[in-house]
């Protein structure tokens, strides 16, 4: 897939409002009380059914470029090599880590960074550096603002749409030139106009995702196979 000219945001949209900062303070900081016990149960049950660590680390790309450190419950074995992207029928997942996946509780502890500020309640996927350098040019712009724990490419294009048709072999290379950019599309529109008022709708939309009542996964049309790498449509 070729690059498009994909407008960015504006840069003032990039910045995260004073009311939204409140936003994610008061969300966050009463969510992580309010949901404290289930955090340390499920790290307890990572602990008894599959060991350490308890939670996943990664270098993860945050606003204006700058690095930082994501943990999240760990959902998968360890082993030594894997792909990037992880799909819904990956393997690495355990049985406990398939739950918590669905019901995105291995995400909880974000919201700590969302108290931080290294992080927003709404905004785009924080995006690991070995993916973010391989990303379409035109698609690079949305690695400037501030992360999010949830938001609209997190909602329509989740782990399903990560598996590959057939004819792609590679789950990288599908994630990289067919689901980025239409990942990065859902969540420049927002971007483009994040008032409190899509913010809220959002994150109304992923608890009722969470408690199974609405899903908003998007199916992925699947353009031919082509000879052009993921480095390639970096370049």
């Amino acid at each position: 897939m070729s690059d498009s000219n994909t407008a960015g945001p504006p840069a003032a949209s990039l910045r995260v409002s004073r009311a939204r900062r409140t936003l994610d303070i008061i969300v966050a900081a009463v969510l992580l009380v309010i949901l404290a016990p289930f955090i340390a149960v499920s790290a307890v049950l990572i602990l008894v059914t599959m060991g350490r660590p308890v939670f996943f680390a990664q270098v993860r790309v945050g606003e204006r470029g700058r690095r930082f450190v994501l943990y999240k419950l760990r959902t998968m074995r360890v082993v030594a090599s894997g792909p990037e992207v992880t799909a819904q029928a990956d393997i690495r997942i355990t049985r406990l880590g398939s739950l918590l996946r669905r019901t995105s509780f291995d995400e909880l502890p974000q919201l700590w960074h969302v108290l931080r500020g290294q992080m927003t309640l709404v905004g785009p996927r924080p995006e690991s550096d070995a993916l973010a350098v391989r990303y379409p040019v035109s698609c690079r712009s949305v690695l400037m603002a501030r992360p999010g724990l949830t938001g609209p490419a997190q909602l329509c294009y989740r782990e399903r749409s990560a598996v590959p048709p057939t004819a792609w072999t590679d789950v990288e290379s599908w994630y990289l030139q067919v689901l980025v950019p239409l990942r990065v599309a859902a969540d420049l529109e927002y971007l483009h106009r994040p008032t409190i008022r899509r913010t809220v709708r959002y994150l109304l939309l992923t608890a009722l995702f969470v408690l199974g009542i609405t899903d908003l996964q998007r199916p992925v049309a699947a353009p031919a196979v082509t000879t052009q790498t993921a480095s390639d449509t970096a370049s």
